[in-house]
């Protein structure tokens, strides 16, 4: 990209933004708790006489920019909560909260929506359409997203755009590719009920424990053999929770755990035969079984022709864009693109450790890369939607 197209932005040398961060940073806040966050936000936008717009969320901010030409309407997204962590990076600006941290990177993606934003509005009387910025809260939870659309504020977008850092691609590399990026995120809480005795004379009572062995091990079958080679899934039980002493064999036994998918037909299928394993082996066991699901967001579906566009916004800002690998962690953007198109790139940020990490830290380098990123991205998919018989509102 062209200096002068990002003009005071550029000439700062993204101190301010950097700056945005750190403060967010050092005083995270957790999902639906994002209440001096939030207020941050609308204090660095009015700044900058960006328009902050009236929903219905008690947390998070819906900002535009341009609408000064007629022209379509996309959206910018990024997320504002912080993770229970206790940080452990040593910087000079950690988080001051004990036990809570931008473990994730939601920081760095905040503000880096707000240097687009500032670019942008420096640029508002050229933008032919309007981009609208959605600083969404509670990501982490996968509910943030739902309240953005109940308030109505994705109404009239014809394409969202967002991002998640990555550690292991170097600053100035992108990932960026079509159809699915990351994994649907559903979680299970199964109950199996049994009798219980004195461990002694097990015959007297049904031991959920056992029953609980077998109900994981059958679960692994389901990736195995129901799901085709050419697709993926993962079952985890991470918790097992069952009786209170060592000699007294329980009444009950409690499985959690989670199932990743990448398509939703592979999704709807896992969770079936999710139930019928879980009942069948109940059953041959003489126990009752129960499965509560904890609904995680869909996959992240990305657009083909909006992928081409991110590709072109790479090339034309100076970026290397690489085929990103996708990630079976969740994410609710995905939630968006179930009502208009979108895309989701991965930003490289040459980070030391993995995302939710304590340790976990970035190259804020990866801040100027972003602003320049996603400035040549609103502007090209403006054209092309214009151009495609998008005019919008």
């Amino acid at each position: 990209m062209t200096g002068h197209k990002l003009g005071q932005v550029a000439e700062t040398g993204y101190e301010k933004f950097i700056g945005f961060r750190r403060h967010l940073h050092q005083y995270p806040e957790l999902s639906g708790e994002e209440f001096e966050t939030t207020k941050a936000i609308r204090g660095w936008l009015k700044e900058a006489d960006i328009r902050v717009l009236d929903y219905s969320l008690a947390t998070g901010v819906i900002a535009e920019v341009g609408g000064l030409r007629p022209g379509p309407v996309i959206a910018l997204r990024a997320d504002i909560d912080a993770l229970p962590v206790q940080e452990e990076t040593g910087l000079d600006f950690a988080s001051k909260i004990p036990g809570k941290m931008h473990a994730c990177g939601h920081d760095f993606h905040t503000a880096s929506l707000l240097g687009t934003a500032y670019a942008l509005k420096e640029r508002e009387g050229e933008l032919q359409g309007t981009v609208r910025l959605i600083f969404q809260p509670a990501e982490e939870k996968a509910a943030g997203a739902k309240q953005v659309v109940d308030s109505g504020a994705l109404e009239g977008v014809q394409a969202i755009f967002g991002m998640h850092n990555k550690p292991d691609l170097p600053v100035g590399t992108i990932g960026i590719k079509s159809g699915p990026l990351m994994a649907a995120a559903d979680g299970f809480i199964v109950e199996i009920a049994g009798r219980g005795s004195h461990a002694a004379v097990p015959e007297t009572g049904i031991d959920p424990i056992v029953t609980a062995a077998h109900v994981i091990t059958a679960l692994q079958s389901i990736v195995s053999r129901n799901v085709s080679s050419l697709q993926s899934a993962v079952i985890s039980v991470t918790k097992l929770n069952s009786g209170t002493a060592w000699n007294v064999i329980p009444g009950k036994a409690v499985l959690e755990g989670t199932i990743r998918t990448f398509d939703e037909q592979v999704r709807a299928d896992v969770l079936e035969r999710f139930g019928q394993v879980v009942e069948g082996v109940a059953a041959a066991f003489g126990t009752s079984a129960g499965v509560r699901w904890i609904g995680g967001p869909p996959p992240v579906n990305n657009d083909e022709a909006l992928a081409r566009l991110g590709l072109e916004a790479a090339a034309a800002a100076g970026f290397q864009a690489v085929v990103a690998v996708p990630s079976p962690a969740g994410e609710d953007f995905a939630v968006y693109q179930r009502h208009v198109p979108g895309l989701f790139v991965f930003m490289g940020t040459a980070g030391t450790q993995e995302w939710h990490h304590p340790s976990f830290t970035l190259d804020e380098a990866a801040i100027p890369v972003s602003i320049r990123f996603f400035t040549e991205l609103a502007e090209l998919a403006l054209a092309e939607l214009r151009h495609g018989g998008g005019e919008g509102s």
